[in-house]
């Protein structure tokens, strides 16, 4: 087992989704075909996630018109935000 197994086993679980989706897709496509295929992958690996959900900003005391929406919570905590670059 490696060091990143050990001290943080969610983490390498998520690295580990992404990877077999990169592995698979490679890349090339939209951001969108990722997220569904991270979502696929997330719930056959048994990765508790919700996805896009609403955070307000608070700036100088105000609060913002917009919000932070993350693609992906997985296990209620770790942020996950997929990003796709066409080479």
């Amino acid at each position: 087992m490696n060091n990143l197994t050990q001290r943080d086993p969610r983490t390498y679980s998520i690295i580990g989704a992404a990877m077999e989706i990169h592995r698979q897709l490679g890349c090339g496509f939209l951001e969108a075909v990722y997220q569904e295929a991270f979502a696929l992958e997330l719930k056959n690996r048994g990765i508790p996630y919700t996805r896009e959900l609403k955070f307000p900003v608070i700036y100088n005391g105000c609060r913002l018109a917009n919000q932070y929406q993350p693609d992906f919570i997985c296990f209620g905590e770790v942020v996950v935000e997929l990003k796709a670059l066409c080479v």
